[in-house]
């Protein structure tokens, strides 16, 4: 499917989560949240998860993206 982010991978290291884009690390998780995202990650859909935390500008295609919207033009 076309849009859908790729290329992100996660490991625990001790009591956190370690997320990566393309081998560079993007997010770190520690205590609770660590815990939830790895529930999370197991039960749903880990690309588009791990695409939110690590505050990517990826936006699922029902997420509204807000801004300007475009005017029409004057002839």
């Amino acid at each position: 499917m076309k849009g859908r982010p790729s290329g992100y991978s996660w490991e625990v290291v001790g009591k956190e989560v370690v997320i990566s884009h393309h081998g560079a690390e993007a997010a770190v998780l520690r205590g609770e949240r660590a815990h939830q995202f790895v529930r999370e990650a197991e039960k749903g859909d880990p690309q588009l998860l791990m695409a939110r935390i690590a505050g990517g500008t990826y936006k699922a295609p029902d997420e509204r993206r807000s801004g300007p919207k475009p005017r029409p033009r004057e002839r």
